[in-house]
């Protein structure tokens, strides 16, 4: 694929990448503290609009599948969420002085559905961009790398807003005016100058007449489906539940300050953006499920490490950062390109091409695995009594038991579910000569 269309199918994953801090990290503070409507209310008021969100993914797979608009049937699926989530993000880290509950939901559901109408069509077209099985990895690779310099910048934005002494809510309704700025930039080239493909011109004439149900339930016969999207949510939880517990680990076990958990933060997503070529190049050599086990493996073997780390041990746990996030650029980039392989499995198989629907089962999946980690951790550490505010040694080993040694069980699960999962590319080859055979 040339650099030019493959640049314009990823620019786009910076624009989306851009608020996710604030709308994960950012949104309880702004109305649940500076809007005084409370962290319990807007904490359930939140919940209520990812439930929802959550529940809309398969809806907007089936739609984006079974409703095609010939010649750029994903195209206007896209440019619809990317207008709606962009209203929504503007409303919702620019809020009104007086905003209250019904303000926060419903501009939280707009944001929420316009960003699935956008991620489903977004991801099924990247996986029909091409046909060739590590051609693929590579397409994932580069959306991936691009998503996690949008993360980055936007702490980089929010730190230099607050560094020149502007307010926490007016650093992040700034924020929501570059996120709409850099969609306007890279949505019309993606719209524009990346071609509509032959699979997913072949998905229209295939699947026009398909029953939503059957297409349903057909989907837990497909084995290979269920086997990966089990390893994406084991995996996604392991991530997850690490992610969600980062900060507390770092006050209460390594003693950090602010700048220094900063640094960490950089340092992670940074090595995961330098580790994703290698990734790609080994996944030639080896395979993308044999190469993402060893990187599970090689981030377990790290990572458990830091159960017996002392206060203090800054070098050592950023050591630890840089080996765990060259690893997670394995876990952005392979399970994706696999599961645009299991597409086409599903294709022959089924005789129907429904990518996304798979997509958005994957999307919700990785929903899911945030929901759990974060259902999981919290009242498990509160049910062990472990106290924040308190210097409870026993407390301190439940944190890093929870912090490192669950998730490390969790992704030696993953690796045993996936190890010998069978559609490698010689195999992939050969679903794909027949899909090509069977529409000519």
């Amino acid at each position: 694929m040339r650099i030019r269309i493959l640049s314009s199918y990823t620019g786009p994953a910076f624009a989306t990448a851009l608020p996710t801090i604030p709308v994960y990290i950012y949104l309880p503070t702004l109305y649940g503290v500076h809007l005084d409507l409370g962290l319990t209310i807007t904490g359930i008021v939140l919940l209520i609009a990812r439930l929802i969100d959550t529940l809309t993914d398969p809806l907007i797979g089936l739609l984006s599948d079974k409703f095609a608009f010939r010649n750029n049937h994903r195209k206007p699926w896209i440019l619809a969420g990317a207008l709606i989530a962009g209203i929504g993000i503007h409303q919702l880290l620019n809020p009104d002085p007086d905003a209250g509950i019904v303000y926060l939901l419903s501009w939280s559901i707009t944001l929420y559905v316009g960003w699935t109408m956008f991620a489903v069509p977004y991801l099924a077209w990247g996986a029909e961009l091409s046909s060739d099985y590590h051609e693929r990895t590579r397409i994932t690779s580069y959306r991936e790398c691009i998503s996690i310099l949008g993360i980055l910048a936007a702490g980089a934005l929010i730190a230099g807003a607050t560094f020149m002494g502007w307010s926490e809510p007016k650093s992040i309704g700034l924020l929501a005016w570059i996120t709409i700025f850099a969609g306007a930039i890279t949505l019309p080239f993606l719209l524009f100058l990346v071609p509509d493909s032959e699979i997913s011109r072949a998905r229209v004439t295939n699947t026009t007449k398909t029953s939503v149900l059957s297409s349903v339930k057909s989907l837990i016969k497909n084995k290979l489906f269920v086997r990966l999207l089990s390893a994406w949510l084991l995996n996604g939880i392991a991530n997850g539940i690490p992610a969600v517990l980062f900060f507390l680990y770092l006050d209460n076990i390594l003693g950090t300050t602010e700048t220094q958990r900063a640094i960490y933060v950089v340092l992670y997503f940074g090595c995961t953006v330098l580790a994703m070529p290698v990734w790609l190049n080994l996944s030639k050599l080896i395979g993308k499920h044999k190469i993402w086990c060893w990187a599970m493996v090689i981030a377990s073997v790290s990572f458990v490490t830091v159960i017996f780390l002392p206060e203090g041990s800054f070098i050592f746990f950023g050591v630890v950062c840089v080996i765990t996030g060259m690893c997670l650029a394995a876990d952005l980039s392979l399970p994706p390109a696999m599961q645009a392989d299991v597409v086409d499995y599903d294709a022959l198989k089924f005789k129907k091409r429904r990518t996304g629907l798979l997509f958005s089962l994957w999307g919700m999946s990785t929903k899911l695995a945030l929901a759990i980690s974060i259902g999981f951790a919290f009242p498990a550490l509160d049910l062990l009594g472990f106290d924040p505010s308190e210097s409870d040694p026993e407390g301190k080993i439940f944190l890093v038991v929870i912090y490192a040694l669950v998730p490390v069980v969790l992704k030696a699960i993953t690796i045993r579910v996936i190890w010998n999962f069978p559609l490698d590319k010689r195999k992939h080859d050969v679903i794909i000569r027949r899909l090509k055979s069977a529409h000519r």
